[in-house]
């Protein structure tokens, strides 16, 4: 799972099946349904990453899942990335083949997550005020 907040642009890093330059990503809001697909046409491989830069329009949700997949679309013209041989459609035809190389989900919070020093997101924080106020003894009687 992907952590992010609600700043944009953000860069995001994956290992996917296969490494492209330009492909689309689509994120699907899990509480609407509602799905946003972008173009990415900067990407970079550093390693085993693939890294790139993307600004999230609508804007990310504070607390909601995501759905995210990167594909590779042939519908659009110059984004052909299939192996010809394998492909029987001509190259102006429409296409309804996609080719999803990547699938995660995304979560959102702004509230600062670094597992190193031990700072985990908690889902209720602020909302609960403890007390060492009162002595906490009980009495158990059988």
């Amino acid at each position: 799972m992907i952590v992010l907040n609600t700043n944009t642009p953000q860069t995001l890093k994956v290992i996917p099946r296969i490494y492209e330059s330009a492909f689309q990503v689509a994120y699907t809001d899990d509480s609407t349904n509602v799905r946003t697909e972008v173009s990415i046409s900067g990407a970079s491989t550093s390693g085993n990453y693939l890294t790139w830069s993307q600004s999230f329009n609508p804007l990310l949700v504070v607390n909601h899942f995501y759905d995210l997949e990167l594909f590779s679309n042939y519908a659009f013209w110059n984004q052909n990335f299939s192996l010809w041989q394998n492909y029987t459609r001509l190259w102006n035809d429409a296409s309804d083949f996609i080719n999803v190389f990547y699938k995660d989900r995304i979560f959102c919070t702004n509230e600062t997550i670094d597992q190193k020093v031990d700072k985990y997101y908690d889902m209720n924080k602020g909302q609960f005020i403890t007390t060492t106020a009162y002595n906490n003894e009980y009495i158990v009687t059988s």
